[in-house]
């Protein structure tokens, strides 16, 4: 995409933020490294993938070809799904080149720039926005929601998800850097005040809920190690047999999900909505 903001070319990438590009403040360094091998068997991140995929087929024509744009995209885990749907012509971008090297890696065809989404250097450029689990990430939260609306074509659509519940704050909240976890009344209200018209809204990690509260609430308990990578490896990484069960477990979600329901808990919130058409 072309912006008329300047930028400095580092890696081969454009950083409309240099200044910030090797700046871990918001996300441990080495949780890029950790995801990056863990994320393609995470039944999460699976589970994330197949309902987003659903998303953007229901509130998208994509018939056609359409611009979108992934900020936060890290290590580009939901790009690679996202590339299932060949109609969309895919934009990565990420604060941090630590992330954008291994995204680049993984998807070689799919242009990845660096930029901070406090300051968004494209106007009315995109039909589609996604930030998926980053909001949550940032102090602005507010800011980057007006900055994806600047961004976006009058009728295009913001796609995001985040975690659900401040009560679950947990020790995971805190080796990731989290600012927050978010209610649906505050994840809606911020969106509305940031000019958006909000489609649709659900929970999901639904079925799974119980469980992942009652793990979330024994880790307040649990003293870290003091190394942020082993504490991060050991919340994430399930054995291969948990994986399995918990992805077939979690596909009731997406039944129910993909039966246009609206799921009233879960673990993770996810809420589409538009930029009024002008």
């Amino acid at each position: 995409m072309i912006s008329d903001a300047p930028f400095v070319e580092i890696d081969g990438f454009r950083c409309f933020a240099p200044k910030l590009a090797v700046d871990h403040a918001d996300y441990p360094s080495e949780g890029f490294d950790v995801t990056v091998r863990l994320e393609e068997r995470s039944f999460w991140c699976r589970t994330r993938n197949r309902v987003l995929i659903h998303m953007i087929r229901r509130f998208i024509d994509c018939s056609r070809p359409l611009d979108m744009l992934e900020i936060g995209c890290g290590t580009g885990t939901v790009l690679s799904a996202l590339q299932e749907i060949p109609s969309l012509r895919l934009t990565g971008s990420e604060i941090y080149l630590h992330g954008l090297r291994y995204a680049r890696t993984r998807l070689p065809d799919v242009e990845f720039i660096q930029l901070d989404a406090t300051d968004i250097p494209f106007r009315e450029s995109f039909d589609a926005v996604g930030a998926f689990d980053v909001l949550e990430h940032v102090d602005a939260d507010e800011l980057v929601m007006r900055q994806v609306y600047k961004a976006l074509r009058p009728g295009g659509l913001f796609i995001v998800t985040v975690p659900q519940y401040r009560w679950m704050w947990s020790q995971l909240d805190e080796i990731v850097h989290h600012k927050r976890r978010y209610g649906r009344g505050e994840l809606l209200q911020k969106m509305r005040r940031a000019g958006f018209d909000v489609r649709y809204t659900t929970s999901f990690v639904t079925v799974l809920f119980p469980l992942m509260a009652a793990v979330r609430l024994r880790d307040r308990s649990r003293r870290s190690s003091g190394n942020a990578t082993s504490d991060l490896d050991a919340q994430a990484n399930l054995p291969p047999v948990l994986n399995t069960l918990f992805d077939w477990i979690m596909r009731v979600d997406e039944v129910l999900l993909k039966l246009r329901l609206t799921l009233p808990f879960g673990g993770s919130l996810l809420a589409v909505a538009r930029r009024p058409p002008a």
